[in-house]
Formats: structure tokens, sequence, C-alpha cells
């Protein structure tokens, strides 16, 4: 069986199709909606500690409790959107987003922040994979680095955007506003949406690796064979690390500034958003120069591997050395790096998935990749508060926490630099694949 090689882009699919730089500005607005979700628990974490009365392990549960369902609804719609509408999935998301909010304006307790935020995971946990579904409808292969970069970096500006303007209403109003405020984001995007939003064209071309090899564009691969493919298994690795560090973050950044740093809730906005201001620099130019390697022949390996999960192990090193540098600025710099660097490894971890896998089971891959790099989120929280609740000082607490996250960002980040490589892995699926095997993965 003859495979083309990696750089082989059939003739009518070297183009985006029409309307998708739209389609992009869309969902990157959605993801931005998305990280504010689940950014406005971090920011408003010390507000709420104190109006219910919670310690650092029960406020580790809350950010914890929006990982429950996270996973599991990721997995369950992506195999969804092998057959449902793209844009009606992410209809039925924005919505749930939205209602999930509005409880929390009342005099909310502990219950029911809790039960909103499960509610809240249920809907986001599909978000990015199916985005990224719908946006690879309308760029082949060659050319997604850059769109997925952006939609990505909705989360990026999502957060830099946010912290400082829930931090206004939270200081200005009170953090039950800073919900509501969230919630009536959410519905105007939906009802744009629901106006705008298409379903891309490049399903029927032939995308996957078997339709490269001359094969149907229903060619399947059976999901065992995936789900054990060493370049799938590393991407996965090295999103986890990323994730914790990240979910880390949205739940314990601004608690960290305040009673970690001692800085006052006012001054925290700017400051909570600079993680996020980094990410979307360096991975909208790490996205750029991996699409140019591409472009000038280097090996997928190389400008996807080697790139992204070279980033999560540097970043696991710079949250690892946050408890040996004394100074304040010199803390705050180190998690922006932990942060922002590994960021890159939601664009290239997902594309070199889309590289490897038949367009028919995509939108299931994804987001079974999701599901298992979030399970990140359902730990990095708790472990967090339940090290704060055991520490002699909150600071010491924060720098143990911080040296955890960085070994297992660490360990995940140089299982992604030493085992992604696409095209032996694709090469190898489609061998071991009969070419009858249609529909009976």
């Amino acid at each position: 069986m003859r495979v083309e090689p990696l750089s082989y882009i059939p003739a009518e699919t070297t183009r985006p199709a029409r309307g998708a730089w739209l389609i992009i500005a869309m969902l990157f607005l959605f993801m931005l909606i998305n990280f504010a979700d689940k950014a406005v628990i971090g920011i408003a974490a010390v507000p709420i500690m104190t109006e219910l009365h919670l310690g650092p392990r029960q406020l580790g549960l809350l950010g914890s409790s929006f990982f429950l369902l996270f996973s599991l609804s990721a997995v369950v719609t992506g195999f969804i959107v092998n057959h449902v509408p793209t844009r009606w999935a992410l209809l039925a998301m924005g919505l749930v987003w939205s209602l999930s909010q509005f409880p929390m304006l009342g005099s909310a307790g502990f219950a029911t922040i809790a039960a909103c935020r499960i509610a809240l995971g249920a809907g986001e946990g599909p978000a990015y994979p199916v985005a990224l579904h719908a946006a690879y409808k309308y760029f082949p292969n060659e050319l997604r680095t850059l769109p997925t970069a952006v939609v990505a970096q909705g989360a990026g500006v999502g957060i830099m955007v946010a912290l400082p303007v829930l931090n206004w209403v939270i200081v200005h109003a009170s953090w039950h506003w800073a919900f509501g405020v969230l919630g009536l984001a959410g519905l105007a995007w939906s009802a744009v949406w629901l106006m705008l939003g298409k379903e891309g064209p490049l399903d029927a071309v032939a995308e996957a690796p078997g339709a490269r090899a001359g094969l149907s564009s229903a060619f399947r691969i059976p999901y065992h064979r995936l789900l054990l493919t060493p370049t799938i298994l590393a991407s996965w690795c090295a999103a986890f690390g990323a994730q914790w560090g990240l979910s880390q973050t949205l739940s314990w950044q601004g608690a960290f500034l305040i009673k970690g740093l001692g800085l006052a809730q006012g001054a925290i906005g700017l400051l909570g958003a600079l993680p996020a201001g980094a990410s979307v620099i360096l991975v909208v130019a790490i996205g750029w120069l991996s699409q140019q390697l591409l472009g000038r022949g280097r090996s997928s390996r190389l400008a996807r591997g080697v790139l992204g999960g070279s980033c999560v192990a540097l970043g696991g090193a710079a949250m690892a050395a946050i408890p040996f540098v004394p100074s304040v600025a010199a803390k705050i710099a180190l998690t922006t790096i932990g942060v922002a660097l590994p960021s890159v490894i939601y664009v290239i971890g997902q594309t070199v998935v889309g590289e490897i896998t038949p367009v028919v089971q995509r939108g299931a891959l994804l987001a079974i990749g999701t599901a298992v790099s979030t399970t990140a989120g359902l730990l990095a929280p708790y472990v967090m508060g339940s090290v704060l609740e055991s520490a002699a000082t909150p600071l010491a607490g924060f720098n143990r926490g911080f040296l955890i996250c960085g070994v297992v960002m660490l360990a995940g980040g140089l299982m992604g630099t030493a085992l992604i490589d696409p095209e032996r892995d694709r090469l190898r699926l489609v061998r071991r694949t009969p070419a009858a095997a249609v529909g009976t993965a």
C-alpha cells in the first residue's frame, strides 16, 4: 500500500473554504467566553471564601467541581458531533454556559456554586475539541496550525480581558455580579451564532490518512489502535501537564496574589491576566513558527512534537523554580512563564491528533484527548487546597503546590518531546489497517 508523504495536499484543499475566517472569529469569541467562565472562580476566590467562610480545601473542591463532568461530557459530545452538525452543538453549549451563571446572582451558598460549576463544566467540556472540529471543516491539514492558534487564543484573550473587567465588577459591585455579566455575554454570543454559524464544507474532502493512501473518505482505523498510538498518547501526556498548571492557576492565582504575596484585591486584575497575555503572544508566534517549519519541509515531529513538548517541559521547570526565588516580581514572572509557554501544546497537540486521525473519527479523538488532559483539572485545584490547608503559612503552601505542579508538567513535556512523531505513526496506522476496514472501527 502506497502512502503519500505528509507534504502531499490534494489540489482542491490548498486554501481555506469560503467564510472560514468569519467562523474562526466567532469561535475565537466562543473560547473567550469559555475561559472567562473558568477564570471567574479564581479572581473571586477571596471574596467567596470570606462571605461563605470557606477554607482552602473547600475552595479547592469548588475549583475541582468544574471538572467533575467535564471529561465525560467531552467524550460523549465528541462522538455525537461525528453525526450531528457542529453548529447546533456549539449553540447548545453557549446556552448551557449562560444559564449556569445566573443562580449566583442570588444568595448562593457552597452547594449552589458547586452545582452550577458542575453544570458549567459539563457544558464547557466539549467546547475546545468541538470548536476545532468545526474549524477544521474549513481548513486542510497543512493550514490548520494558525487558525487553531487563533481559536485557542480566545482562551488567553478571554482571561486577559475578563479578569480586569470582572475584578472591577467584584470591587465595585460584588462577586455575584461577576457571574451575571458572564451569563449575559454567553446569551449574546449564542444569539449571534444562531444567525451566522454555518457548517464547513471539507467533511467530504480527502483529509484523513486513509484518503491520502487512496482509500475511501469513510476509511476508519479501529479506536484501540488510535488510542494506543505513541504520538496520540504523548500529546495527551503533554497536555495533561499543561492543564495541571492552567487549572491550578485558574482556581488559585487570585488567592496566591492576595494571601501568598500580600497584594490587595483591587490590584490583582491586571497581574492575574499576565499569564494569559503572555500566552496570546507565545502561542500565536510559536503556532506561526510551527506552520512555517512545516511549509519549509521540516518534519511534523520537529515542527509539532519537539516544539510543543519542549514548551511544556520548560514551563514545568519555571513552576518548579518558584519556591526557590525570594522576590515577589520573580515569583509572578515564573508563574507567567509556567502557564503561558505550555499553552502552545493546546494548539500543537490537537493538530497532531487531527493529522493522523481519519476525519470521520476526528471529533471523537479530539474530545477523548480533551477528556484525558483535563482530568488534571479535577486534581490540581484540590491538591493545592489540601497542601494549603496543612501548610504553616499560605506562602509555604503555595510554594509546595507550585513544586508539585512543576514536576507533573516537566514529566508530561518530556514525554511529548520524546514520543510525538506523526509521520511515523500515520504510516503505521494505515499499513496495519486493511483497506476494507470501512465503518468497522
